[in-house]
């Protein structure tokens, strides 16, 4: 069984928690390692007894405190694992990580922590060598998708199937065009490597629950071009649109912004 939290989720600092009960992994560090550990002292679990530590991209709000956490952690000798464009884009700030816990991985690549598989996919966003993960364990399947600029087939094809699956959410285009935003970065936003809007995600979601996916959580959500309320209304109206009903046929659930998110368990 898998046992899931959105420790922190958003684009002010990103850490997600997975386990199957025996293996522990932080996906992404980018906030500071008291928040991480005060969090996960919140649902039970020990700091200290983190096995590893994935990084989906360099980009601060994902990778800010990778370095902390593998020094803290295990007397600096918790593996990290990142793609080697990650792991170059972050070099100049995480701080000296032992080398012996450095792991290079590649997109479609699958590794093994514990008895949990790893398969890290790529994703459009404009960082290095960005991915999402999916881990497998005792058949089932929990995949995380954030900072996605657009969707396509490889990457739908890498997320179906999900017992679980976090897909970004981060904005909603009309508050991104009408905010305070300068036009560059709303450009970047809104661009094919950039964030996924409320409504490709709710297009996306409903898709994979007509295809039988039945759990989901939407998060990343920016601060200043998104509500909860807002990101919800818009993705279930595209789940009502395909013929669904939140609670009935599908969970739908929103990570909040700076709050840690009930554990969910598959």
């Amino acid at each position: 069984m898998f046992r899931f939290c959105s420790l922190f989720s958003g684009s002010n600092g990103n850490s997600l928690f997975v386990s199957d009960g025996k293996t522990r992994i932080l996906v992404d560090a980018g906030v500071s390692g008291i928040r991480i550990k005060k969090a996960l002292c919140s649902i039970g679990e020990d700091f200290l007894n983190i096995d590893a530590v994935l990084v989906t991209h360099e980009h601060s709000d994902h990778s800010s405190c990778v370095g902390v956490v593998s020094r803290w952690v295990k007397y600096q000798n918790i593996p990290v694992y990142a793609t080697k464009g990650t792991w170059y884009g972050m070099s100049r700030t995480v701080g000296n990580i032992n080398e012996a816990s450095k792991n290079y991985i590649k997109a479609n690549e699958t590794f093994q922590i514990g008895d949990i598989t790893i398969k890290p996919f790529s994703i459009p966003h404009d960082a290095a060598d960005p991915v999402g993960y999916s881990f497998l364990c005792e058949g089932k399947k929990l995949t995380i998708a954030t900072d996605i600029g657009h969707m396509n087939d490889s990457l739908l094809e890498n997320i179906r199937n999900s017992d679980l699956l976090m897909l970004e959410s981060n904005h909603d285009l009309e508050m991104l065009e009408n905010g305070p935003y300068p036009y560059v970065l709303k450009r970047r936003i809104k661009s094919e490597h950039g964030h996924l809007c409320n409504s490709l995600a709710g297009e996306t979601i409903a898709n994979l629950a007509l295809e039988g996916v039945k759990k989901f959580i939407i998060g990343h959500l920016s601060g200043e071009n998104n509500r909860p309320d807002l990101a919800l209304d818009t993705v279930g109206a595209c789940i009502e649109s395909a013929g669904l009903r939140i609670g009935r046929d599908i969970e739908l659930h929103v990570a909040m912004r700076g709050i840690t998110s009930e554990v969910f368990y598959i």
